[in-house]
């Protein structure tokens, strides 16, 4: 079968639905300066969103060193792959600075996030080695473990249990072939908001050997006393071999960083071939995330500012009988109980008639029969966008429960 054709036939199992979601229910045009309140369809939202835990995407001092850099320096600087001819001074102080605030010997720079990832995992492993993944690991780990050519098992979320099974088995087959094993979690997890239970991991290590790679995406710069994370948070990060963060959450931004053992970073630094093969990250990218890393070191009031309404919204929430599953993070997941044309109706009920504007997460992601709204709260919510937000919900859930949504069929209209 010609490729094309079959991808005319079979879109997958979101582009299935492209014809009446595309610009509403996915890929969504939200205009305006970042932050809590932005505009959707010429109507103005109260946002629920956007990373942008701690609120530097709009802060006046990031802007004014994005601006000046930007004019500085121009996009194109520095021309070329690290390795060949796009070093800098600034990318090695940023690397400095990082090293020191997670409590690392070294760090590499990554252009981003989810290709860091992928060629970390690649890098690392032989196909002699076995990796041991958490079932709830994000898709850049996945897709990183898809590459290896050896042995990977993985383990139900958080089941320390479970882990020591796996890693019972990993450890027989490198027993045999003298390969490693490299467990992989995440600080906290995007979608339930849970911790990666980091201790619970390492008290394996003695028993089986194996390397630690986290994931904290979501935990740098909101978790712990400093903001260093989440090992941080749970006295964990000495456990840690290699962490890594992107900087598209709490640093509001482009680029990503893993920082371990000196001899691993500069082994990384010269293997991943998603870097070594990449234009460097521009300068006012580099400029930028150096004010920014200054920004969450020396103003603890932007993180506490972010807990208040943390605490704010989901003790509202639990108070007014939601279930929040476990977070214990910033992330917040609302779970309802209904099926595909209720989330439709909820998201337009929302958006509609409250002016909220959340993630709404569906089957295959979720299982059948539970609706997720995702919550992030930031910095620069209020306690008003808070009460507004849990007045809205209980609305949605009455009619939820009253079977009224799935009375509904109204779609919005394609713009």
């Amino acid at each position: 079968m010609d490729i094309f054709d079959r991808i005319s036939a079979n879109r997958g199992p979101l582009g299935s639905h492209s014809h009446y979601a595309h610009g509403y229910f996915t890929f969504p045009k939200l205009e305006g300066e970042i932050g809590p309140h932005m505009t959707f369809r010429g109507r103005k939202m109260l946002n629920w969103s956007l990373n942008n835990y701690i609120g530097l995407a709009n802060h006046p001092e990031v802007r004014r060193v994005d601006a000046e850099a930007a004019a500085e320096y121009g996009m194109a600087l520095p021309m070329g792959a690290r390795m060949m001819s796009g070093n800098s001074n600034l990318h090695e102080q940023l690397e400095d600075e990082l090293s020191d605030f997670v409590q690392k010997p070294a760090t590499c720079l990554l252009n981003f996030g989810y290709q860091g990832v992928v060629s970390i995992i690649d890098a690392l492993s032989s196909r002699h080695d076995v990796i041991v993944y958490d079932a709830e690991s994000h898709a850049c780990i996945i897709d990183g473990v898809r590459l290896h050519a050896g042995k990977r098992f993985v383990y139900r979320h958080n089941d320390m249990a479970s882990l020591e099974k796996q890693l019972t088995a990993a450890k027989r087959i490198t027993d045999e072939n003298g390969g490693g094993i490299l467990v992989i979690t995440e600080g906290v997890f995007g979608m339930s908001g849970n911790q990666g239970d980091l201790r619970g991991v390492i008290a394996l290590k003695e028993k089986f050997n194996f390397r630690l790679f986290v994931d904290d995406a979501h935990g740098f710069g909101t978790m712990g006393a400093t903001g260093a994370g989440t090992g941080e948070a749970q006295d964990a990060q000495d456990g840690i071999d290699l962490y890594f963060s992107t900087f598209a959450k709490s640093m509001a931004s482009i680029g990503a960083f893993v920082s371990g053992p000196e001899s691993v970073i500069e082994y990384l630094r010269y293997n991943m071939r998603s870097q070594i093969f990449a234009k460097s990250l521009p300068m006012p990218l580099v400029v930028g995330a150096l004010k920014r890393l200054e920004l969450l070191r020396n103003h603890p009031e932007l993180r506490e500012n972010l807990w208040t309404i943390v605490h704010a919204i989901q003790g509202g929430l639990r108070e007014k009988g939601f279930n929040i599953g476990t977070t214990t993070s910033p992330v917040t997941p609302v779970l309802l109980e209904g099926e595909i044309p209720d989330a439709t109706q909820i998201t337009l009920d929302l958006r509609e008639n409250h002016g909220i504007f959340c993630s709404i997460v569906v089957y295959p992601v979720v299982p059948k029969g539970v609706i997720m709204l995702r919550i992030i709260p930031t910095a620069m919510h209020t306690l008003a966008d808070v009460q507004e937000t849990i007045t809205a919900f209980e609305a949605v859930q009455d009619k939820l429960s009253k079977g009224l949504y799935s009375k509904t069929t109204a779609v919005p209209e394609a713009v």
